[in-house]
């Protein structure tokens, strides 16, 4: 897919695990595991907004675009 998901990239600069990261946003851990991994196929724009208040960051930030 050629949307990659950076959540590792900003969890790893916010010195922040992935529960409390599931936690503060209100998804399941599951839920954002499949994110993290880019298995997932869509992602709602109010995720994309409650990942961004969390990790204090820009959808840039998360979202990177390579070509196959």
């Amino acid at each position: 897919m050629p949307i990659v998901i950076n959540i590792d990239v900003m969890l790893a600069r916010r010195k922040m695990s992935a529960g409390e990261l599931a936690e503060r946003i209100g998804i399941t851990p599951a839920n954002l595991s499949i994110l993290k991994n880019n298995k997932a196929k869509a992602i709602r724009i109010s995720t994309l907004e409650a990942l961004c208040r969390a990790l204090e960051c820009k959808p840039a930030d998360l979202l990177d675009y390579t070509e196959e």
